[in-house]
């Protein structure tokens, strides 16, 4: 399978298991969010789905890559935290420009960054997390 095959299927993939994730991460947030504050709730749902989604895409968007599960798992503690730092301040600026929001809306900003920080996970998991020879074979 050629380059650009290889990286459709993983776009894809990657994509599919970002949407879950990122469903799974709101509800958990806006589940969370009655009891604990924006900080707080976006840590915990942010940890539980990055180890899913990070286990997720080893096993199916990037399955040929020659990772070990724990370099996998130590590549995205690293994006979590960046992923935390960026998902946390969006929240909190919104709840401080908007004090009376709802936890809906809350979720929503929470869920628009995820996206953006997504993008930037793909790249730096493809090109620096699960590379090597094994990982163009599809």
């Amino acid at each position: 399978m050629g380059e650009r095959a290889v990286w459709s299927r993983e776009v894809g993939w990657f994509v599919a298991i970002g949407v879950a994730s990122t469903a799974g991460q709101a509800l958990l947030y806006w589940g969370l969010r009655p009891w604990s504050p924006p900080a707080v709730a976006n840590l915990v749902s942010l940890l539980v789905l990055t180890v899913l989604n990070t286990e997720a895409n080893r096993r199916l968007t990037f399955r040929h890559a020659a990772t070990k599960p724990a370099r996998a798992h130590l590549g995205a503690g690293g994006l979590f935290l960046l992923g935390y730092l960026v998902t946390s301040g969006a929240v909190l600026w919104f709840t401080h420009q908007r004090p009376d929001a709802s936890p809906a809306a809350e979720t929503a900003v929470l869920a628009a960054t995820s996206v953006a920080v997504t993008v930037v996970r793909f790249v730096v998991l493809r090109l620096a997390v699960f590379r090597g020879p094994d990982h163009r074979r599809a």
